[in-house]
């Protein structure tokens, strides 16, 4: 700060008692002020951050060109004029100051400048227009040494703004610029849930990149997760093992995926890998975040294994499991997993009555109350006290979409169709974007072999919100089936079954197999679907109606 003269020391101390007395725009001034007479920075950044912690915009973006007219060299009031304008929906105006923030950051500034545009511009009603604005101010760049980073920026820009086709033609040039360059396969990742076609520019990235390094396998794995690939994401996460055998969230996530495909053996080997590797210290996180973190994967990993165990039949080694959670925050998650292992022994009466004892603090553990002893009822085949339990919970949650389609699935059981699909048509009400309600919904009409092109609309409305997802496939190769079109049934269901081999996909597809003569996979296929799952209801419906062994 500039030395302080009478006047400069008097100032500062009537703007802070102005500010004390409520009266902060006064202190603005006063602020203002003095940094136009002392020329010192710091006062006029103390003006900007007094006029916005006053929530007083517009008398903080004059504090900002006032500072920029003072100290015409300096970046800062540039970033702060950006940063005001952006936030008061003024994007055109943010035009210049961004320009000249540009052309003045040296190299290494203007990629983190470029990196922070599109969530500055591209918001709200006017993201289109943000977006072109973007790719306007970001051409001068685009064929220079920062090409790659102003189409990565533009890139995403045009994801924030909905037009994922430009966003990928945007990933697919920078990627062609810069092969190594991790941008564009980050951006590449982020369209991939919507667009199939990103996947060859992750798979492309993967061979270029540092394999040591791992963030982009990582990411790609958690993809591949979300869109229920657990196949491919079981695939990406041993190759990523292997490389960084000493980093525990891999081996974590590993786990969970393998618990997911049934894989007891693989899943166990992958958390107590997990716990051996996360008990050592992490040299690159903050002891605190490290010790909080271990602990939380701790946990995970145990209750993982304890399921496991369940998996397997050992009800002793999962107990030895759970024993050692101590945290009573996952308390529920503890008790819900003993209900599951005495629903399992046939004591589901007493499952229900362990969990209904929890205490509810909250409204959110009220909730998560229901969807357990839901499951116990589910696991237990105890439809119809499901669906009166579910059907008290919608009194208490009326809005709860997630628990209105657990209460559809329970009337589905109950063979009340009309009744399921009252309520699947309520979700989709309460939440449009609700893949499940309408892939439940459609697959209820194709399996009964009813309004094939309504159920066909529901299907493909499903997978157009999640594409790529097993289940979702599975439901429209099941309507091709139903259809007749067996040759495009067999090609969907066997990507499917290839991205997640649940049983009841496996079922579907081992039927198709069966209709059209491939008989020995089909039985392989229920083989192996039978040795996941041999309770599967479909597939014991299935076996009990083809009799393959006959």
């Amino acid at each position: 700060m500039a030395s302080l003269d009478a006047l400069l020391f008097y100032q500062l101390l009537i703007g802070e008692l102005e500010l004390q007395n409520g009266r902060p725009a006064v202190a603005v001034e006063v602020l203002l002020d003095a940094a136009r007479r002392s020329r010192d920075e710091a006062l006029y950044q103390r003006a900007v951050e007094v006029a916005v912690q006053a929530r007083s915009p517009e008398q903080a973006l004059a504090a900002a060109r006032a500072w920029r007219l003072g100290a015409p060299d300096s970046l800062m009031p540039l970033r702060y004029q950006v940063q005001l304008l952006a936030g008061l929906g003024r994007t055109a105006d943010a035009a210049e100051p961004i320009r000249s923030l540009l052309a003045r950051s040296s190299a290494a500034e203007r990629t983190s400048v470029m990196a922070s545009l599109p969530r500055l511009l591209v918001r709200g009603g006017e993201a289109k227009d943000g977006a072109e604005l973007l790719e306007q101010l970001l051409q001068p760049y685009s064929a220079g040494e920062q090409r790659e980073a102003a189409l990565v920026s533009t890139g995403r820009g045009w994801l924030l703004a909905g037009d994922d086709a430009k966003a990928l033609a945007r990933a697919q040039e920078a990627a062609r610029l810069d092969p190594k360059a991790p941008g564009p396969v980050l951006l590449a990742l982020e369209l991939l849930p919507r667009q199939p076609a990103a996947e060859a520019l992750v798979t492309a990235g993967l061979k270029t990149a540092d394999a040591r390094e791992g963030t982009l396998r990582m990411a790609y794995a958690r993809v591949l997760t979300q869109q229920q690939r657990l196949a491919d994401a079981a695939t990406q996460l041993s190759e990523l093992t292997r490389l960084q055998p000493e980093r525990p969230e891999p081996w974590l996530m590993l786990g969970a995926v393998e618990l997911e495909l049934k894989h007891a053996p693989a899943a166990e080997k992958a958390l107590a890998r997990y716990l051996e590797v996360a008990q050592k210290p992490r040299p690159d996180r903050a002891e605190a975040d490290d010790a909080d973190e271990r602990a939380d994967g701790t946990v995970q990993a145990r209750l993982m294994l304890a399921q496991a165990a369940e998996m397997r039949g050992d009800y002793v080694a999962a107990e030895r499991q759970l024993a050692q959670i101590a945290d009573p925050a996952r308390l529920l998650e503890v008790q819900n997993r003993r209900a599951s292992m005495l629903v399992k022994q046939g004591r589901w009466q007493q499952a229900r009555e362990l969990i209904s004892k929890q205490p509810e603090p909250s409204e959110q553990a009220a909730r998560a109350k229901v969807m357990a002893e839901a499951q116990i009822l589910r696991e237990a085949r105890q439809w119809g006290e499901a669906f009166t339990l579910l059907s008290r919970a919608q009194e208490r949650f009326p809005r709860d979409s997630d628990l209105i389609y657990e209460q559809a699935m329970a009337a589905e059981k109950l063979n009340r169709l009309d009744e399921m699909e009252r309520l699947l048509r309520q979700v989709i009400a309460l939440k449009p974007d609700h893949q499940h309600a309408y892939n439940a919904l459609g697959y209820s009409l194709a399996d009964r072999g009813l309004r094939l092109p309504e159920a066909r609309t529901l299907i493909e409305k499903a997978l157009a919100l999640a594409p790529g997802d097993p289940f979702i496939t599975d439901s429209l190769g099941w309507l091709e089936f139903r259809a007749g079109r067996h040759q495009e049934a067999l090609r969907l269901l066997r990507q499917a079954y290839g991205s997640r081999p649940d049983t009841e996909i496996g079922a579907h597809l081992g039927e198709v197999l069966w209709t059209v003569g491939e008989r020995d996979e089909a039985r392989r296929i229920w083989s192996d679907s039978r040795r996941k799952d041999a309770s599967n209801e479909v597939l014991l419906e299935t076996l009990k109606r083809l009799k393959p062994g006959s």
